[in-house]
């Protein structure tokens, strides 16, 4: 993860969660000192240990954290994953925004790993989508990472990807990649966006680099694949859940990528408690 950006989305959710102060916890005085626990309630995938460290180092630099785990471990119901020790307002101050994103990064990771588990491919990987909430899609990314997913564009910038209204608006596949090809840099490359065999023929012939297969069944995309050259990219995308997956095993596509990985989270259960 960006350091600099992680500072970032901690501040702004500090200073969301914290407005002009903690009511509650901050009676306690400076002087007053306690140890607490991040703890496992449910089995999973861990991701987002900077986010401790980085919360509490903005709180109280004096807070000290030990962390018994690593991003991508699997932690089981009762396992410790950290613990905190330092000012009690400190570390009372900043729970909430730690569990918030350390429950929910886990629970990206962990239903990415059984997404990954269920499609059970030595060939085709598992991806992500821009389908992320906005502020976060830096911390949800890495958490698809971190449950043995890749990542799809991180933004607009990173890549073409033509999808149905840019083909209709340009009046042809041909046409569109003809025109940003015109203009964009020999590293840049071009995604289509098809639904129909001659549409696919027709990125093929357009020279695209990657070939997306837009709500297809197991059976399209295997039909699909067959006229794709080796050195193009396919992917397929569009209703795919963690129960259908596995129908795509043997259909030879490249990448499948998933937006309910990021936007469809249970977030895994991790508690905070003070030992004192």
């Amino acid at each position: 993860m960006n350091k600099l950006k992680l500072q970032d989305i901690i501040r702004e959710a500090l200073a969301e969660d914290l407005g002009f102060g903690d009511l509650t916890s901050d009676f306690f005085p400076g002087d007053h000192n306690s140890t607490g626990i991040f703890t496992a309630k449910a089995e999973g995938v861990l991701a987002g240990l900077d986010v401790i460290t980085e919360v509490y180092r903005q709180l109280d630099d004096s807070v000290n954290v030990d962390l018994y785990k690593d991003d991508g471990d699997i932690i089981q119901k009762g396992e410790e994953i950290a613990r905190a020790e330092g000012p009690t307002a400190a570390l009372l101050n900043g729970e909430r925004v730690i569990l918030n994103l350390l429950q929910h990064m886990s629970g990206i990771a962990t239903g990415t790993k059984q997404a990954v588990e269920a499609l059970h491919s030595a060939h085709t990987r598992i991806c992500d989508t821009r389908k992320t909430l906005p502020g976060l899609r830096m911390l949800q990314k890495y958490a698809v990472r971190c449950g043995g997913g890749y990542n799809h564009r991180y933004r607009l910038d990173d890549g073409v990807m033509l999808k149905d209204n840019h083909i209709k608006a340009a009046g042809s596949i041909g046409n569109a990649v003809k025109k940003l090809r015109s203009q964009l840099g020999h590293m840049v490359s071009i995604e289509v966006e098809t639904e129909t065999r001659d549409q696919v023929l027709q990125a093929v012939e357009s020279g695209a680099e990657i070939v997306m297969f837009d709500n297809r069944s197991p059976e399209e995309v295997a039909e699909f694949v067959e006229l794709v050259p080796d050195h193009v990219i396919t992917e397929v995308s569009g209703g795919i859940t963690i129960d259908t997956i596995g129908d795509y095993r043997d259909s030879g596509v490249d990448y499948i990528s998933m937006g309910s990985l990021t936007h469809t989270v249970t977030a895994l259960d991790i508690s905070f408690n003070l030992n004192q």
